[in-house]
């Protein structure tokens, strides 16, 4: 396959599937510039060649027609003189460089039209790379959205699997055994609390009696002895 079989087939490729197909889009579509690049410029080596045999088949076909020229001269000079022999052999010779000279007028029209060909094909070629490299940021923007497009569909297909009712009353049950828990725990705080003022209030009750009676005792008057009158 030629060089520019190759680089037009690559070109040709749809770049958007070959992202979708890329395990690493962004690297695979640097590789692809890559590949380009070297192909075009293989490609312009490949053209510079042909050009540079254009150019000495062009050469070759002005030498031969110079030479053609010239012995066509020599031979009129020989007959003009008399020097019939060196007349024939100079028009031999002018027969063979005018033969000559047609066969490369041929292979330089040939040539021209390879050369303009593949001239073209190559402008076609960078055109295109220049447009892949300009449209570089753009693919890779693209193919990001829709990594992140992807990953938000995969989210929502997950959670469309769970009920959220279900969810929340189980957190609602948990919620309540742990406030029943600590509710428990304060009653029996409370508990603990209310019997030791229960007992400290039983002491001081005792006290308040014995200071009572010490006081009745003290206020009260004597008791009057029997046959006495107050």
């Amino acid at each position: 396959m030629g060089i520019f079989d190759r680089v037009s087939m690559l070109v040709r490729s749809n770049l958007n599937d070959l992202l979708d197909r890329a395990e690493d889009p962004e690297k695979t579509l640097d590789q692809v510039t890559r590949d380009m690049a070297d192909a075009i410029n293989k490609a312009k080596a490949q053209v510079a060649e042909t050009i540079a045999q254009k150019n000495l088949v062009e050469s070759d076909f002005q030498e031969a027609g110079r030479l053609a020229t010239e012995w066509k001269s020599k031979a009129e000079v020989a007959v003009r003189r008399g020097a019939d022999d060196l007349a024939r052999e100079a028009l031999r010779r002018h027969k063979d460089y005018a033969a000559n000279a047609q066969v490369y007028e041929h292979q330089l029209t040939s040539q021209v039209e390879v050369v303009d060909k593949l001239k073209s094909d190559l402008q076609a070629l960078q055109s295109k790379y220049e447009q892949v490299v300009r449209n570089r940021q753009m693919l890779i923007s693209r193919h990001r959205t829709a990594q992140a497009q992807q990953k938000v569909q995969q989210t929502a297909a997950a959670l469309a699997g769970i009920d959220p009712t279900s969810e929340l009353a189980r957190m609602e049950d948990k919620i309540r055994l742990e406030e029943a828990r600590a509710k428990a725990g304060a009653e029996l705080g409370e508990t603990s609390l209310d019997s030791r003022f229960a007992a400290l209030e039983a002491e001081g009750g005792t006290d308040v009696e014995d200071e009572l009676a010490a006081l009745k005792a003290k206020v009260s008057p004597p008791a009057l002895e029997p046959g006495k009158s107050a």
